[in-house]
């Protein structure tokens, strides 16, 4: 299985059981490390005990007599059915030591530092065998020499307890884990249902419907991802109604231009004056060039629709933009016998698309000469006023009302008493490049002559604010501004 294959399931699964599988071995050496400590406690109160016992049974000298333990005590000592009693009671003075002689002793550390009458414990080995010991020191009068005692037993006893202590907490959960996992899984599925519960309504729903998905009976933690889902579908029906407009009016306005171009072409069929056939060809030839204006600006109308924001915005120079525009427009103007200036008096920073730009540029212009005859005049001009870059295309062509200043923003909309050969695309273009750039589209009649003026409004870029600089001494600030509490 693949990384992008993996399930959800399973993952969350491997999470919740993997860190179990590994706390368990800690839970087991826990568990036998504690199971020890209680094991020892009783059994070591019991050596502790026979440590007294001896010292209580016991015959301290008088004169030259021995230390001496009764036979009864001896062997009520070493009654134990599992595990073996070995002690040691080694006097001062005394050359032979009563019991276990070869007992391992006290160390000369250990045996400073133990108190008299005080019964410690410790571990050792003695004939191959570990041993719990427990000795403490006695005196018979206080300040005289002391006597040791030492009683030591095998660990059997503890060994056997400790692993039924193990034995009484492990081996339930031998049956609690695998109960532990079931229930995981069996949470688990009920907590995922709601997934499968939205896969199986997106999977149900008819392949046309972009409609939104209800949030009602999403769980909080999905509602993101659905409310992300919803987004997306959003945008494709902003870009499938974007299509289906784009082939309604591709359909609708290529329809005249072709018609036209099939009548020209039999006209020139049946033509046999070679001044008419030529005529026909130029007039087929300007019809090609309108149909491929139109679809060229169709074109232009999707893609700047469809980006939706998509194509990347910088900082640029509206003003030089514009100078590189006019300058491509010369060579047409000239052709009218137009008078076409460029007009800006510095630099005017926006945030923008230079392509989408420069299309709103060319339609400006191009609509601007269409409608302007022979002999005017178009001027493109840039103002910056600080907080707003004006882009102004100022004509003094056949000019316009108020009226229709409304409505040449909408699609295919041409002034009826014009002589332009445009399509009505041109300013169309203009205001969704311009609602792109959050700028404001408008056109209006020239307010000093004849003709028509149109404007964008474009926000100003400003650079962003540098850092404010360290002081130079630390120490003055410091002192300006002494810290809380000092």
């Amino acid at each position: 299985m693949t990384e992008t294959e993996r399930s959800l399931f399973g993952e969350i699964l491997d999470w919740m059981l993997a860190p179990l599988l590994f706390v368990w071995p800690l839970s087991i050496a826990f568990t036998h490390y504690f199971a020890n400590n209680v094991a020892n406690y009783p059994y070591d109160q019991a050596l502790r005990e026979r440590v007294t016992a001896l010292s209580r049974q016991l015959d301290w000298p008088s004169g030259k007599k021995p230390l001496r333990l009764p036979a009864s005590a001896q062997a009520m000592l070493r009654s134990d059915e599992l595990d073996n009693v070995y002690f040691l009671i080694q006097g001062p003075g005394q050359a032979r030591p009563l019991g276990d002689g070869d007992l391992p002793g006290v160390a000369a550390t250990l045996a400073a530092e133990a108190p008299t009458g005080e019964i410690l414990l410790r571990d050792d080995e003695y004939k191959g065998q570990d041993i719990r010991v427990a000795y403490a020191f006695y005196s018979q009068h206080a300040g005289g020499e002391r006597t040791l005692i030492q009683v030591a037993e095998t660990t059997e006893k503890r060994a056997q307890l400790a692993n039924r202590i193990v034995a009484s907490v492990i081996l339930p959960q031998f049956v609690i884990i695998p109960l532990a996992v079931l229930l995981v899984w069996f949470g688990l599925s009920r907590g995922l249902r709601p997934l499968h519960r939205l896969r199986h309504t997106i999977e149900k729903r008819d392949p046309a419907d972009l409609s939104p998905i209800a949030t009602r009976r999403v769980p909080e933690e999905l509602e993101p991802l659905v409310e992300a889902f919803n987004a997306m579908l959003l945008r494709m029906q902003n870009n499938f109604a974007v299509q289906q407009r784009f082939v309604a009016d591709a359909a609708h306005q290529l329809r005249t231009p072709l018609t036209g171009l099939k009548t020209q072409a039999q006209l020139a069929s049946r033509e046999n004056d070679p001044a008419a056939l030529r005529h026909a060809l130029r007039q087929i030839a300007t019809g090609v060039d309108r149909a491929g204006r139109l679809v060229n600006q169709l074109l232009t109308l999707a893609r700047t629709e469809a980006s939706d924001n998509s194509l990347p915005h910088a900082p640029l120079d509206l003003a030089l933009l514009a100078r590189q525009v006019v300058e491509e427009w010369v060579m047409r103007a000239l052709q009218k016998n137009i008078d076409l200036g460029y007009e800006a008096p510095g630099q005017a920073m926006i945030n923008g698309n230079a392509f989408l730009l420069q299309e709103l540029l060319n339609n400006l212009i191009d609509n601007a000469l269409s409608y302007t005859p022979n002999g005017g005049r178009v001027t493109c001009r840039v103002l910056d006023t600080g907080n707003t870059v004006f882009l102004e295309v100022e004509d003094n062509g056949v000019g316009i009302t108020p009226e229709q200043a409304k409505l040449v923003f909408e699609r295919f909309y041409r002034v009826d008493d014009t002589a332009g050969e445009g399509s009505g695309l041109g300013l169309p273009i203009v205001q969704e490049i311009a609602s792109q750039h959050r700028a404001r589209a408008s056109l209006q009649p020239n307010p000093h002559e004849r003709g028509t003026l149109a404007r964008v409004a474009f926000p100003t870029w400003h650079p962003p604010l540098p850092p404010p600089a360290p002081p130079d001494d630390y120490a003055e600030l410091y002192r300006q501004s002494p810290p809380v509490g000092s």
